[in-house]
């Protein structure tokens, strides 16, 4: 049997300084999220940004999660870690 596929996730620095700020258990639920990615970065419930060619964001809870896929590579690119209403001011 051939093993799954598995992809690197690799944070920016900004979304990094803003996990290690965290409560503990929001951290965990977002880390949790980013390690589902390893194995699909296009998971069930994730959208593709309009208006940027290659952004995509998955929500945990009134967080968002917003990353690029760069399939080539197999790389997951975190861009931004953000509450909703924030989330999407710099992209």
């Amino acid at each position: 049997m051939t093993e799954p596929i598995r992809w690197t996730v690799i944070l920016l620095r900004q979304p990094n300084k803003i996990l290690a700020r965290l409560p503990a258990d929001l951290r965990r639920r977002l880390l949790a999220a980013l390690h589902k990615l390893e194995d699909d970065p296009r998971p069930q419930g994730y959208r593709k940004l309009e208006g940027y060619e290659d952004l995509y964001r998955v929500r945990v809870g009134d967080w968002r999660i917003i990353y690029a896929i760069r399939d080539a590579e197999l790389i997951v690119l975190v861009v931004e870690v953000a509450p909703r209403g924030s989330a999407y001011r710099d992209l």
